[in-house]
């Protein structure tokens, strides 16, 4: 028997995760390289004076993309980790004290928008049409498959995509579209927040994003039993049992490169030889540190950055029945909001916030009687501003804001802090500008200017994760690994008999 071929794959992330399951059940002999002391990436935790927090993503969309890992190593996923539906999904809550839950259930959340602001119930309804016919036409099109590849293009899905390109509606902007969907400007910024979820502009970028909305609304939110978190650890479980190898507190500092191939990576103590590069780190990072002598593609990685995040976490000593899961806090003017954010990359004075508190469906991540608290507001990437005096002008700005809406005074109930800064994403996740999301979507063809999941200039040199195509998210990274394995079955064939 030949011994199989060698794959490294640099970051633990999910996608990188999800890539090291796929290759070890192909036939590679897989080694995950992790600078941490535990997988995940963006997806850790923080766990403190009886509090857990999740530090990454909190919105669970599309499970069944992780349970196909399990599947296809021949394992039921429940044996490894669980979940469960969220409904109400969101908690909308304005200062003039208009309420609104967005529900599971279309016609409930479409009855809700009506009873509560001047928008139609059919106007919800057919938003939601409009956009899983986005998903129908783009999903296999633009997420299944590489768009660097000209062979993908040559089949009926792609035919079926330009003949009902109209509906694609990649010539408005978010806000065009909504503006004109909706009758009152409430509903408008509550749908054009999901331009968040991947970091751009609702002013900017285009329609085509109200796809988001079809997955969270009607395919489902879920929750995962234990904190997103849980994944990661569900995630390791089934690769170190299928025989992929980790190496925690291993940062890779080179990717070593003849001709056009890479040969093997650099750590700190050792050079070692692999068949394949798999990154799931940032590709500005990989291209900048760990391929310094190989030309960078800028048409790819000099892209506008996405927005990072400021987020707090908050211990509270008490309850707060008026909140769920998922809270939106939003601004009284969106536009000003993004101008700031992406025009002149400083801070709004009333920003939006997405509070979350796990504890709600999951009471051990608290102490009884208490909450936690994950307040996020969305923040210009890094570009050397004065972080300590944002974050302190931000504690104010959301601590002002939550007492004007909830009637309260929290900062008396904070025992608990803790805050994570663009800086601090850097150094957690590896985020070039502590660019949570890599580049943003603000143009019509952002979706072609994400990097594609392989390189052009060296033929075994591959990239996953929320920085190469598709893009960001939990189940756009575990599709970016499927594209990934799909390309190198294609190209090589892992082990001989």
């Amino acid at each position: 028997m030949k011994q199989a071929k060698t794959c490294a794959v640099i970051g633990s992330g999910i996608a990188g995760l999800a890539a090291a399951i796929r290759l070890q059940r192909q036939g590679f002999a897989v080694t995950v390289f992790e600078k941490n002391a535990s997988a995940g990436g963006k997806m850790s935790e923080l766990n403190a004076a009886g509090f857990r927090f999740d530090k990454g993503p909190t919105v669970l969309t599309k499970p069944e993309y992780v349970e196909e890992l399990f599947t296809l190593c021949g394992k039921r996923s429940s044996d490894y980790w669980n979940y469960k539906a969220v409904d109400p999904i969101f908690h909308y809550f304005f200062e003039d004290g208009t309420k609104v839950r967005s529900s599971k259930d279309p016609q409930q959340l479409a009855a809700d928008v009506e009873a509560n602001t001047n928008a139609s119930a059919s106007s919800v309804l057919d938003f939601l049409k409009q956009s899983e016919t986005k998903h129908f036409l783009t999903d296999e099109v633009f997420l299944q498959r590489s768009l660097h590849k000209i062979k993908n293009y040559l089949n009926w899905s792609t035919l079926r995509g330009i003949l009902n390109f109209g509906k694609v509606d990649v010539f408005r902007s978010m806000d065009a579209a909504n503006s004109k969907q909706f009758a009152d400007q409430k509903v408008v910024d509550i749908f054009n927040r999901y331009a968040s979820y991947n970091g751009s502009n609702p002013y900017l970028a285009p329609a085509t994003l109200n796809v988001i909305a079809h997955y969270e609304i009607t395919l489902g939110t879920y929750f995962s039993e234990g904190g997103i978190r849980s994944i990661i650890s569900a995630l390791q479980a089934l690769a170190e049992e299928i025989g992929v190898t980790f190496r925690f507190h291993a940062s890779v500092n080179e990717i070593i490169t003849e001709g056009n191939r890479a040969t093997a990576i650099r750590t700190e103590d050792r050079k070692e030889n692999f068949d394949l590069i798999v990154s799931n780190a940032d590709v500005y990072n990989t291209y900048k540190h760990l391929l310094p002598t190989l030309a960078a593609p800028k048409r790819f990685i000099e892209q506008p950055r996405s927005s990072s995040v400021i987020v707090f976490y908050w211990g509270m000593d008490c309850t707060f029945p008026q909140l769920g899961l998922h809270n939106m806090f939003l601004t009284n003017d969106s536009q000003k909001e993004y101008e700031h954010l992406f025009g002149t990359g400083t801070l709004y004075e009333d920003p939006t916030i997405h509070l979350t508190s796990s504890s709600k469906m999951n009471a051990a991540d608290a102490p009884d009687g208490h909450e936690n608290w994950a307040a996020l507001i969305s923040v210009p990437h890094d570009t050397g501003q004065n972080w300590d005096e944002l974050v302190s002008q931000s504690r104010k700005r959301v601590i002002n804001k939550l007492n004007g809406i909830l009637k309260t005074d929290i900062e008396p109930h904070i025992v608990f802090e803790e805050v994570l800064d663009p800086p601090k994403v850097t150094t957690e996740s590896g985020a070039a500008f502590g660019a949570v999301f890599g580049n943003s979507s603000n143009s019509m063809f952002s979706a072609f200017l994400r990097h594609p999941n392989f390189s052009s200039k060296l033929e075994n040199l591959f990239f996953c994760g929320g920085t190469a195509h598709p893009g960001p998210g939990i189940p756009l990274c575990l599709l970016s690994a499927k594209i990934v394995s799909n390309l190198i079955e294609e190209k090589f064939t892992p082990a001989a008999e």
